[in-house]
């Protein structure tokens, strides 16, 4: 159970460092467009049009990337804490079937 916590722990972790990564990148790249207004012609007012279209998609992304790994850790979460034994049963076995694949010659 332990190791499920921890598993669990760590996968949020990583979640929140990819999260925390895609706003810098956001961050910056708007900080990058603000700079640059009004220094580039008719190609450099496309640029930054078609760079503010896709860091809004990057926001649009990481949000949706962070609903679906709350609600899946949560769901996760849910089943495990109601079916404890199962659960351990079934990591068990996968763990088997993962050795085996991996130690096969």
């Amino acid at each position: 159970m332990e190791n499920v916590e921890s598993s669990e722990s760590e996968l949020k972790e990583s979640t929140q460092k990819l999260l925390a990564d895609l706003r810098q990148v956001v961050a910056d790249s708007e900080e990058v467009l603000r700079a640059g207004v009004g220094e580039l012609g008719e190609k450099g007012a496309k640029a930054r049009e078609k760079l503010a279209a896709a860091l809004e998609r990057a926001k649009e992304t990481a949000r949706r990337i962070q609903e679906k790994t709350v609600a899946g850790a949560k769901a996760t979460d849910k089943v495990i804490r109601e079916h404890p034994y199962q659960s351990i049963v079934v990591a068990f076995g996968l763990g088997v079937v993962a050795g085996l694949l991996l130690n096969r010659k």
